[in-house]
């Protein structure tokens, strides 16, 4: 692609702009590991929705969306849509009770929670496998979109870009902590929109596609399906009835944990209060479903119709590496309609898009790597000074694994693929443990160790040539893991009393499950109230849901269907306004 003068001007003022934050914050970070990881528990709620939104927009976000579009339709997106369910419970059932927590990562929870040595292995364990591990296979997808943008745009081959991005966010994410992290994501996040919707803009423009109007007109109704065709059962199954009754909840997925977890939980405790952290989870997944997804279908939409097949996407960029073409290519074989400054604006919103969601990895991993194993393990009474520096050290080793993990990915689809089916059975107790006392670091021991062999039973099945469908797998591993923690969870010892009496008077969750532990320690009933949050979760589901679909619904020019979404999305929003100050009031009487 042709990059000018003013296109490459737009990109050194981005980061410029976004460099000063992390000089702003450098003395500021240096401080203690709370102000490094936490950003000193000071974070408002506008600045925690916009970081976490920021993050989950990545450089690998957009190709996975345009994959799943050109392969099954508008309708796959549903596999990721889903997880508003798993988004909202964190909203109205589980910010408040992690900004109680007072913990500093969210594996520090497993010693609030539980006793004992197993505590102590869940905690160590879990710094490993997911801040070093799953961390970088994540990380390890997007620097893999990354370098098929940098390809096809600038002709770079995978380990330039690599070394490059590599370097710079390092720099940015050891230097300025989690605050300069909060403060850049803001930044990026609006340099990002700006790329996003230029692009949706000027693919709609193109002679080829006629508009909007003229998309619609070319495409097959079926790909258009904002619902599958029942007709096709399988395809149903898999991306539609699978995902609304069994994966939200029972998929450990980051940044839509079942009761909230990873860089979601770090934000949530960096906020400033339980309102900050609460009204900073919605504004992030009204903003996550609702206004990103259509200028990035739109685009998928439009590539079918210039590229329909993958070798027109290596006829036109004939430069390209033949390994890294695949449907997911088809998003970053679209920048060739922006025209300069715009395209520009698109690489820096890619740039920013990345550095906003590896900077936030590296500090989230290097924050289990740290506190919650190097710390707590091997290093105990060291000054905050030195373990900023061993952070600041980890932070790179990380991003070079990461880097060396990019080459046994071949698609973003695929990494979502494995952390999927890595993560699937474990949700319910992640969303259980806070309001069943009798749930126990053995149980998530358990619950971890069945999940993991089970994927790796069912992938040496595939490749003996047995697979079975993801979503026929997905319903095994969720059954016997949920089977085997629970049985576990009854004939183990629980966690001692001492420990759960501490956890409940520091937390205070509602709900029945703990009634024995509330009557011995005599104390009051929680001060959240579970069937408002339940109502709140309704609520806050279809008040989004009505947003994404309105929306479609308004751009496919049926207009009965959109103005039925706009009466839900009016409803739903008048209840949140009216639900959202009874629930701060009863908190607030209770003394939260």
């Amino acid at each position: 692609m042709h990059v000018t003068i003013a296109d490459w001007t737009v990109v050194i003022i981005s980061i410029a702009v976004s460099f000063l934050p992390a000089l702003f914050f450098f003395r500021r970070a240096s401080k203690s590991t709370t102000e490094f990881f936490a950003s000193g528990r000071a974070a408002p709620w506008w600045l925690v929705g916009v970081s976490m939104v920021a993050t989950t927009f990545s450089t690998d976000t957009p190709n996975l969306v345009t994959n799943m579009v050109r392969e099954s339709g508008v309708a796959e997106n549903w596999l990721w849509w889903s997880f508003l369910l798993t988004g909202m419970l964190t909203v109205f059932f589980y910010a408040r009770l992690w900004r109680r927590s007072n913990v500093l990562t969210d594996l520090e929870f497993y010693e609030l929670r539980y006793s004992g040595k197993a505590a102590s292995f869940v905690r160590g364990f879990r710094a490993v496998y997911l801040g070093l591990f799953f961390n970088c296979v994540i990380m390890a997808a997007v620097n893999l979109a990354a370098a098929k943008i940098a390809n096809i745009v600038l002709g770079w081959p995978l380990e330039k870009t690599l070394l490059l991005m590599g370097v710079v966010t390092v720099f940015f994410a050891s230097v300025s902590g989690l605050w300069g992290v909060l403060v850049t994501d803001s930044i990026q996040f609006g340099i990002t929109m700006t790329a996003t919707f230029a692009l949706a803009y000027f693919a709609l423009s193109q002679p080829q596609v006629g508009g909007l109007s003229g998309l619609i007109a070319q495409i097959d109704p079926k790909r258009l399906r904002l619902i599958p065709d029942f007709g096709d059962w399988g395809l149903t199954l898999s991306v539609l009835i699978i995902p609304l009754t069994i994966q939200w909840w029972s998929v450990w997925y980051p940044g839509a944990e079942p009761g909230g977890g990873s860089y979601i939980a770090q934000r949530m405790l960096a906020s400033r209060t339980e309102k900050d952290a609460v009204v900073g989870t919605l504004l992030f997944n009204a903003m996550h479903y609702a206004l990103r997804p259509w200028p990035w279908i739109l685009v998928a939409l439009a590539s079918t119709v210039i590229y329909p097949h993958l070798s027109d996407i290596a006829r036109a960029y004939p430069y390209i590496d033949p390994s890294l073409i695949g449907n997911d290519m088809a998003y970053p074989a679209m920048y060739r309609f922006l025209p300069a400054p715009f395209l520009g604006f698109m690489i820096a919103g890619m740039l920013a898009s990345y550095r906003s969601t590896i900077e936030t990895h590296l500090n989230w991993g290097t924050s289990y790597l740290v506190h919650d194993f190097y710390r707590r393990f091997l290093n105990k009474g060291a000054s905050e000074k030195h373990y900023v520096l061993v952070g600041r050290l980890t932070t790179a080793l990380l991003m070079i694994v990461a880097a060396l993990a990019t080459y046994a990915l071949s698609s973003s689809k695929q990494a979502f693929d494995l952390i999927l089916s890595v993560g699937a059975g474990t949700g319910l107790i992640y969303l259980l443990r806070w309001f069943w006392w009798r749930v126990n670091a053995w149980c998530e021991v358990a619950a971890m160790v069945s999940s993991f062999l089970l994927a790796l039973g069912f992938a040496i099945a595939a490749r003996a040539g047995h697979a079975l469908p993801g979503h026929i797998s997905l319903i095994f591993t969720v059954a016997i893991t949920t089977v085997v923690w629970v049985a576990v969870a009854y004939l183990t010892s629980p966690t001692d009393r001492t420990t759960l009496l501490s956890f409940y008077k520091l937390v205070r969750p509602a709900g029945p499950g703990w009634e024995s532990i509330r009557q011995e320690a005599g104390l009051p009933s929680s001060p959240d109230s579970l069937p408002n949050s339940l109502l709140g979760w309704v609520f806050g589901c279809a008040f989004i849901y009505a947003a994404l679909f309105g929306t479609g619904s308004a751009l496919y020019g049926r207009t009965p269907q959109a103005i039925l979404w706009a009466a839900v999305f009016l409803a739903s929003g008048f209840g949140l306004l009216r639900l959202v100050p009874r629930m701060w009031g009863k908190q607030e009487a209770g003394g939260g």
